[in-house]
């Protein structure tokens, strides 16, 4: 297993109402972040956040191309972006112990925080299609390239892991400071990460570690 320190490139927030971030993913231009009774959509350019949607956002957040899927807690919601407005809802795998959302090549993927599990789900009927075993708790969920990277938070200490999505073998950790949390997790499709940082009320940008090729079997939106 390769180890190193994260790199946190920046901090957003602590913002005006928002007492902890959840979940969160990523458009192509805002960063959206589950704040317990909201969805919020961040500029990550600016660190501004630009709109809300009252909706019930209690842990993670993916995004399909065209929709945003939300946990709230035992049920995963499907909502119009431009609206608010909840189209579907499917039950959550871990029936209220759910944890990360990650959206990847027309399945969601979540994660069972204490369980230690991350499940991928047919998103139309919340059928469990296979469960992969993690020996951490996990928090958020994402793909990237090819890549299945999910966030641990246990005591003071958290890390990002990149696993085998076959095995669940831990393949690199980047290990955050010291109590500093990750509730979610998602990538910019890039050279970055963008994690939950729970109860601090802020988002962090974190440096992916560089490749020389694609790692896995393609890349996979997140």
């Amino acid at each position: 297993m390769i180890r190193a320190a994260a790199e946190i490139l920046r901090e957003y927030g602590p913002f005006p109402g928002v007492e902890q971030v959840g979940g969160l993913t990523f458009d192509g231009r805002h960063v959206w972040f589950a704040s317990g009774d909201r969805l919020n959509a961040l500029d990550p350019a600016s660190g501004e956040p630009v709109r809300a949607l009252n909706v019930a956002a209690h842990a993670g957040t993916a995004f399909d191309g065209k929709h945003l899927f939300q946990i709230a807690e035992d049920r995963i919601q499907k909502i119009d972006p431009a609206t608010g407005r909840v189209l579907a809802t499917i039950p959550a795998p871990g029936n209220g112990g759910d944890s990360g959302l990650a959206w990847a090549e027309g399945t969601l993927w979540v994660g069972q925080y204490r369980d230690r599990k991350i499940h991928q789900v047919d998103p139309q009927t919340g059928a469990i299609l296979r469960t992969i075993a993690s020996d951490r708790f996990v928090t958020g969920v994402t793909w990237v390239d090819g890549e299945l990277w999910h966030g641990t938070w246990e005591g003071d200490a958290s890390a990002l892991r990149r696993i085998d999505p076959q095995t669940g073998e831990i393949l690199e950790q980047l290990e955050l400071p010291p109590g500093v949390g990750v509730s979610g997790l998602e990538s910019d499709g890039s050279d970055q990460f963008f994690c939950g940082g729970g109860d601090s009320g802020k988002v962090r940008a974190v440096r992916r570690p560089r490749r020389s090729t694609a790692t896995g079997g393609g890349t996979r939106r997140t």
